[in-house]
């Protein structure tokens, strides 16, 4: 199979664990682009949290794409036009916070290039550190709440969040999308939009098949890509339950788990004729 596009989730896959792009990989990843090869950046991170990494690797350059908010948006990175962008109501995003205030999880969302929480707590000040985006702390979340936004994170420790995903996903079925992203964040966007619907559209609007198709993750809000993609692949750090699912389970993100892929399953096939 001569595959024409690599899907890459960034936390705990294509970064290290202190935020980096390892050496080879980085290479593996440039060579793939030369051979002709789209390499799409597919994240839970808010737009503004990706774009450095699509400058490091080049993605304008090479016409490539930004699948941002768990694929709530699709940003071309060459011509920073938005392909497709779906967004919760305000409305929805204050019925959250008032479930968020009966179950006793922290909460938080993004207003522009800030992140927006009632109240400042552990797990948004790691968010703040993951994006270098700033933390507003807004003591009336509701009134500071008034536009759509994309995304919406309740957060908290792994054990509460696990259950409260448990009890929130048949709730809220048809009508918002939830799933952890790391243990600590449970993720709410639109109803049928996650990476695997975005993937499915930007492969649409490119010419490119399914089977053409390799997506790497390693969490919850990997598993519609990785299920939808012609080659799914799972890192070695993932649960094992999301190993289950993939096609083929590749070394952790400390072991240059993606590298390994591109090198094995693209750079070793002929450059793609589109």
């Amino acid at each position: 199979m001569n595959y024409k596009m690599i899907v890459l989730d960034l936390d705990d896959t294509l970064l290290r664990d202190d935020h980096t792009i390892s050496p080879r990989t980085k290479k593996a990843l440039m060579d793939a682009q030369e051979a002709g090869i789209k390499v799409v950046l597919a994240s839970g991170r808010p737009t503004f949290a990706m774009t450095h990494i699509a400058k490091e690797l080049e993605l304008e350059k090479y016409g490539s794409f930004i699948l941002s908010f768990n694929g709530a948006k699709i940003t071309n990175c060459a011509t920073e036009e938005i392909l497709f962008s779906s967004t919760l109501t305000p409305e929805t995003v204050h019925e959250l916070y008032e479930i968020s205030k009966q179950e006793g999880v922290w909460i938080h969302t993004y207003v522009g290039d800030d992140i927006v929480t009632p109240a400042c707590n552990k797990y948004t000040d790691i968010e703040g550190e993951i994006t270098g985006m700033p933390i507003v702390e807004a003591a009336n979340f509701v009134e500071a709440i008034q536009e759509p936004v994309v995304k919406v994170l309740m957060v908290d420790d792994p054990e509460k969040l696990i259950a409260l995903e448990g009890k929130l996903q048949p709730q809220l079925e048809g009508e918002l999308n939830v799933v952890r992203s790391k243990p600590y964040f449970l993720e709410f966007t639109e109803s049928g939009v996650d990476k695997g619907t975005s993937l499915h559209h930007l492969i649409q609007k490119l010419g490119i098949k399914q089977e053409e198709v390799i997506a790497i993750g390693d969490s919850y809000n990997d598993q519609a890509m990785i299920e939808f993609a012609g080659l799914g692949v799972a890192m070695g750090n993932a649960p094992d339950d999301i190993k289950a699912i993939a096609d083929h389970v590749t070394d952790t993100n400390m072991e240059d788990g993606v590298a390994k892929v591109v090198e094995t399953y693209m750079l070793n096939q002929a450059a793609p004729t589109v």
